[in-house]
């Protein structure tokens, strides 16, 4: 008899909190989520919900299923998650998310597993392949993302004789999975103006054929990346639609709730007008190359709050380049040289003038702007250290919250350093994977076992994020978190296993600590009472699966402020 009474109040309840608002009534309903694992990220350690209420794009509660019905009210949904996890939107430590539709577009020339340009003959395959007419109207330029030198079996560089085989009629520029290099055919030197007497620009290198004189094809650095910037801009509006659309679609498919654009160049002007015509679906934050500071800064997005989903952060500033691709600026010398250099070579530095970093970081100091700063070798992090220390004496440290991005051969004593300066440490354990072998052999296994020291800084007491580079590679997230997990290269060999994360340690580096470098821990990066109701619906719980299995965890939804914008199909 007290089982039948009990079903019968619990009918009536599920009756009255489920039935719709009046006609009168122009109050939103909210959605209770229920039935799987509600990780909020509050804490260090785990901590579990049984439900969550979310109402007007915040989450109004989090707690127990029978409070949760009775805070979410009158004609609320009912969201089963039947066994999936929920966790808060994902927030990319470092990405350039004004370039991945360049990924999403272009000819895909990344390696496997992620596609399978495996060899030179491939990569002219897939160019030729996506060469058509309508491809080419979107930029006037035949492109490809994501070739990496290291894994191609031939281990070099395509180069323009290469390119030549696709189209001599049409101009073709690639790019390095780094995004530090691109390589034009002869026809894309010939619209570029790049001849023999071409100078190297401070900064980069025009690589050259036998006779030391002319162009080979291949670009390095500010070589590259001001042509890149160019020739792959949108021809008209119908095409930057194309384009953003599609990087942002792909971006949603990853879980992203916020976005970072980690080089705002010119493509700060495209982002804002996505942001004016109600384009983006996620929070965009945008910091901008200090070649372009004192274009953009003075505007009215830059901001702490998001004007349509997007505001300006702050600054960005690159010291050096690429460790993959040899262009990192190091103390000791690379043990195998980029063609064409001797056994000394160590790479060089973006900004060879001290003085000059000083004076672009005292800059920021003096206007209060946040600072990312791009720097791999550790020669780079020695000029960082020097710059930055004069700038924090005289300043003060403040709450500024500046950033190193990648670090990749980050020393132990420059970490020591970052900690005194106040300066975040957003690392890059996605090379573990993707590059781990190839490091080992270029600075050697010792060192190679230290790339991207993220346990380490964590033990020192820095505060860290983990990040994608997308488009570097993907913008996936769960497989950043795998990386950080287990350290495995593609052969199979753990790199640094000292510095492997825990499943929630590195969740905390792309929600709640991610939140933090982006002064949003307030609003963002756990499920909370008062946050933005920022989601995403995993399939599996990252934390209870092995370890090795965290990388086939999909995304099933992404919700933004409460609202579903991605939704996986099913099969």
């Amino acid at each position: 008899m007290r089982a039948i009474n009990f079903l019968l109040v619990l009918g009536s309840i599920l009756i009255f909190s489920c039935q719709p608002p009046s006609e009168e009534s122009n109050e939103s309903i909210a959605t209770m989520y229920f039935g799987g694992d509600i990780l909020t990220m509050e804490g260090n350690l785990p901590q579990y919900a049984e439900a969550l209420v979310e109402k007007d794009g915040k989450i109004l509660f989090v707690g127990s299923r029978d409070e949760a019905m009775k805070q979410a009210g009158a004609g609320h949904q009912m969201v089963d998650l039947q066994g999936k996890t929920l966790v808060p939107g994902f927030i990319d430590g470092h990405a350039h998310f004004g370039n991945f539709g360049l990924q999403a577009i272009g000819a895909l020339l990344l390696a496997p597993p992620d596609a399978n340009c495996k060899d030179i003959p491939t990569l002219i395959q897939i160019l030729k392949d996506w060469n058509t007419p309508e491809n080419r109207a979107l930029t006037g330029w035949i492109f490809g993302t994501g070739f990496d030198d290291s894994v191609l079996e031939e281990k070099r560089f395509p180069n323009r004789h290469d390119l030549d085989q696709v189209s001599t009629e049409f101009p073709i520029m690639i790019t390095h999975i780094s995004g530090h290099f691109s390589v034009v055919n002869s026809k894309g030197l010939e619209i570029l103006g790049i001849t023999s007497e071409t100078p190297n620009p401070e900064g980069g290198v025009i690589r050259r054929e036998a006779d030391g004189k002319t162009p080979n094809g291949v670009l390095e650095e500010l070589a590259a990346i001001p042509y890149m910037l160019n020739a792959l801009m949108p021809k008209d509006q119908e095409s930057a639609d194309k384009f953003f659309q599609a990087g942002q679609d792909m971006a949603l498919s990853y879980g992203y709730t916020t976005a970072q654009e980690g080089r705002a160049m010119d493509n700060h002007q495209l982002l804002a007008v996505n942001a004016e015509s109600g384009k983006l679906k996620i929070d965009v934050v945008s910091y901008i190359d200090y070649m372009f500071v004192d274009q953009y800064m003075s505007s009215p997005w830059n901001s702490k709050d998001y004007n349509s989903h997007y505001r300006i952060g702050g600054m960005k500033v690159t010291l050096d380049g690429s460790p993959q691709g040899r262009t990192a600026w190091r103390t000791k010398p690379y043990l195998i040289p980029p063609d064409g250099q001797n056994k000394d070579y160590l790479g060089y530095p973006a900004i060879p003038s001290d003085s000059t970093v000083q004076a672009i970081l005292e800059k920021a100091f003096k206007n209060n702007w946040q600072t990312l700063i791009h720097a791999n070798g550790d020669a780079a992090m020695d000029q960082l250290i020097r710059t930055l220390r004069p700038n924090v004496e005289k300043y003060g440290k403040g709450d500024r919250r500046n950033t190193l991005i990648h670090g990749q051969y980050v020393r132990e004593d420059q970490l020591d350093a970052f900690k005194e300066l106040d300066v975040i440490a957003s690392l890059f354990p996605l090379h573990t994977f993707y590059w781990g072998d190839w490091h080992k052999q270029i600075i050697g296994d010792e060192l190679g076992n230290k790339i991207s020291p993220v346990k380490t800084a964590l033990n020192k007491g820095l505060k860290v994020t983990i990040h994608t580079d997308a488009p570097v590679a993907l913008p996936n997230l769960m497989r950043v978190v795998w990386t950080a997990v287990n350290r495995t290269s593609r052969s199979g060999a753990i790199i640094g296993e000292n510095e492997r994360l825990t499943p929630y340690e590195a969740l905390q580096a792309i929600t709640i600590w991610s939140a933090y470098q982006h002064f949003e821990e307030d609003k963002k990066g756990s499920l909370k009472e008062g946050k933005l109701a920022d989601l995403v619906i995993l399939d599996k719980n990252p934390l209870k699966v092995e370890p090795d299995a965290i990388k086939e965890i999909q995304v099933e939804e992404t919700i933004k402020e409460g609202k579903t914008i991605f939704k996986r199909q099913s099969n």
